[in-house]
């Protein structure tokens, strides 16, 4: 088995090449620090379907390119202990089920200790999945980071309340996670219309849009979104949507934007969110392989996971008092 784990295109499929669990008891003998599974669903699509797909292709499709961190002088998985729990069961067109099969599989990751990275599947699974993790550590304790091109804060969309335009909205209604523990960054385009964001203005959502961006520069808007992320609440959850990339670097998902962040900015500011919180969900959405090109969107979410991995592991060897390695800036 682990010789099939060892070779990217050869044997079995996991996340990175992880040991690949199937069941709770599994996951209770095994006790990692985290657990990738995946929600492949995209019935909450509203432009082009195939979301559904993203989880097998993040794990099968994208470039292994080894566990040492060079910028943070780092071996990932020396400081943390990740494995690949399988996928919830989503039977295509019934939402419902699969929601309910997605919060109670993050809920048995979450109830654990374990951090869930979760890989959609369309942006209606954060619903379902960041419910889950706020089952475990409280209503209110948890603050959201939601990287987007899209607020997706509607009340319905074509009478769909559970739409992947709407789970933040399902997210603050519930009490799950309040508006105020809402940091949106990437925000452009033309949607939602202004009657959306006077309600989020009501919530007390912040959000950062690629306009401001392009004023302000990335790295002073980082450091904003780093400090009020770290003023909201105990626990992050990150969610992002790959489509807060602009197309050039992720055409494969459903509804692309032009004028979004570049890959070097977003994984820059996911390893340093990972970094510096308490991290205690992430989850990559909206990856829909059919639409990709040379594998740059499954190449992408899959950085973004290992970037979100490498800021966890980085903030454990740190707090151990251990030093980075070479060629890490720190070790010279």
């Amino acid at each position: 088995m682990h010789e099939q784990l060892d070779i990217p295109y050869s044997g079995m499929v996991s996340f990175g090449q992880r040991p690949f669990l199937t069941d709770v008891e599994q996951l209770e003998k095994w006790q990692p620090d985290v657990a990738i599974v995946g929600a492949p669903f995209d019935i909450g699509t509203t432009n082009r379907p195939g979301a559904r797909f993203g989880p097998r292709a993040i794990r099968s499709t994208a470039y292994e390119p080894g566990t040492y961190h060079l910028d943070l002088g780092l071996e990932i998985f020396d400081w943390l202990e990740v494995v690949d729990f399988g996928d919830a069961y989503c039977p295509h067109g019934q939402t419902e089920v699969s929601h309910a099969n997605i919060r109670e599989r993050v809920h048995a990751i979450a109830s654990r200790g374990i951090v869930p990275v979760v890989l959609g599947g369309d942006h209606s699974i954060t619903w379902p999945s960041a419910t889950a993790v706020a089952d475990v550590h409280g209503y209110g304790n948890v603050g959201i980071v939601h990287f987007d091109a899209h607020a997706d804060t509607a009340d319905e969309i074509e009478g769909n309340l559970a739409s992947h335009g709407t789970p933040m909205r399902r997210l603050i209604e519930s009490g799950a996670v309040p508006g105020t523990h809402f940091i949106q960054v990437g925000l452009r385009g033309y949607w939602p219309p202004q009657d959306t964001f006077e309600w989020m203005k009501e919530q007390g959502m912040v959000w950062h849009t690629m306009q401001e961006i392009w004023d302000r520069g990335f790295k002073e808007v980082m450091v904003d979104a780093v400090g009020q992320a770290l003023s909201k609440a105990d626990k992050l959850y990150l969610s992002v949507d790959i489509d807060v990339l602009d197309p050039a670097h992720a055409p494969g998902t459903g509804t692309p934007e032009p004028g979004g962040l570049t890959s070097a900015d977003l994984l820059r500011m996911v390893r340093q969110l990972c970094y510096e919180h308490d991290v205690a969900a992430v989850d990559v959405v909206e990856v829909a392989p059919a639409y990709d090109h040379a594998e740059l969107t499954v190449n992408a979410a899959h950085r973004v996971v290992f970037e979100a991995l490498s800021g966890m592991a980085a903030r454990r060897r740190d707090q151990a008092g251990a030093n980075p390695g070479p060629p890490s800036p720190q070790s010279r």
